[in-house]
């Protein structure tokens, strides 16, 4: 048995996470967190029966202590419970499934406990590359990840260590607007933007596919991930997401994972690399897909994917100012209080305004994020 801690459990990616556990028996979750969604939670507890749990306030941890009295688990609360699931002693690995910079200070911490790492949590390597991987060099442990176009690029290295990437190839969905203009993005509504085209995500995820915010996060996390330059990492748009994203090769051989729209399948291959083992749910038909189609981003139209690259370009603490921004703008556009361009220009006006810091440290990364919400609570 593998046991493992999983970070969110009752997002996306955690309940398929789940899913995955439920189907293969030989794995144990021993620790594990959620946000605010304690119905859930408790079902999955009780069916799962970890060690150790933690909510995300100290209200939801006395709810669920008092559903869950009759069982002889450890209830946390907040930061230091997630530490404490992320560091949990019989942990081998973290599937770290919590959106946003949430995730930095328990994934640290597992680093440091010398835990392999299941990466879902992008924000983590965009705002604190220049520290995590370095980390986890020093502590030889393993960051798998399992978003599916860095898992695809993860997947077509492999046999391939010492040849040298010429180029990734980074797919993109399109999402709900490809091919629109900048006029037709200014009339976009909240339900147009949460209606994805062929994944089944979060919200918040949803709606950075729409802007492509998303694909520009990406990018920064590939540049970590894999060591190469932003002009190695070329965006490109493939509507039926099939191929989840491909390496080019120096003598121009491209490697490339395909696959039906399953997170499942990343998720199941960090938890089980360099394994690959059965999974359910119906295969990957090339006659009945017909064709592929691969198009180039307009970055004119999609301008969060060409602000994260000049984010990423200036480094420093600027990465962490265009994902804070975003953060703060998509959680106003869900609530209805801006328009979808309007995401684009408070991300831009963070950019131009808040104190960029060359080097930052884990404080002044999350002071920063605290510094653009400050600025942006206008809205």
């Amino acid at each position: 048995m593998r046991k493992i801690a999983i970070l969110g459990t009752t997002g996306s990616i955690g309940t398929q996470t789940l899913s995955i556990v439920e189907e293969k028996k030989d794995l144990d979750v021993v620790a594990m967190s959620c946000g605010s969604n304690i119905d859930l939670f408790e079902k999955q507890i009780r069916k799962f029966g970890p060690k150790l749990v933690s909510c995300g306030s100290e209200d939801k941890a006395n709810a669920l202590r008092e559903r869950i009295a009759d069982l002889n688990i450890e209830v946390l609360s907040g930061m230091d419970g997630l530490v404490a699931v992320a560091t949990h002693s019989e942990a081998e690995i973290v599937v770290t499934a919590i959106v946003g910079m949430l995730g930095i200070r328990p994934t640290v911490a597992a680093i440091n406990a010398g835990k392999d790492i299941a990466l879902a949590n992008k924000e983590t390597l965009v705002t604190a590359g220049h520290i995590i991987m370095p980390l986890s060099k020093e502590k030889n442990i393993s960051i798998l990840p399992v978003d599916s176009e860095h898992s695809a690029i993860f997947q077509s290295l492999q046999g391939n260590e010492g040849n040298k990437i010429h180029k990734i190839l980074l797919t993109a969905s399109g999402g709900p607007f490809r091919g629109f203009t900048s006029k037709q993005l200014q009339d976009v509504t909240l339900e147009d933007a949460l209606k994805h085209p062929n994944w089944d995500m979060g919200n918040k995820i949803t709606i950075d596919s729409a802007t492509m915010v998303n694909k520009g996060l990406e990018v920064m996390e590939a540049k970590w991930l894999f060591g190469v330059d932003l002009d190695r990492i070329e965006v490109v748009v493939h509507p039926e997401s099939i191929l989840h994203s491909a390496v080019e090769y120096d003598d121009g051989a491209v490697v490339g994972q395909l696959g039906l729209p399953d997170m499942r399948l990343p998720i199941q291959y960090a938890l089980y690399y360099p394994k690959r083992l059965p999974m359910s749910g119906e295969y990957l038909d090339l006659f009945k897909i017909g064709s592929l189609t691969f198009e180039k981003p307009d970055m004119n139209v999609f301008v969060g994917l060409k602000l994260a690259i000049e984010a990423q370009r200036q480094g420093g603490n600027v990465p962490t100012i265009f994902n804070a921004a975003n953060e703060k703008a998509v959680a106003l556009f869900l609530n209805k209080k801006i328009s979808f361009t309007d995401i684009y220009r408070l991300i831009e006006d963070s950019m131009n305004s808040i104190e960029v810091i060359k080097e930052p440290n884990l404080d002044e990364i999350l002071y920063t994020e605290q510094e653009v919400y400050k600025y942006l609570s206008k809205y």
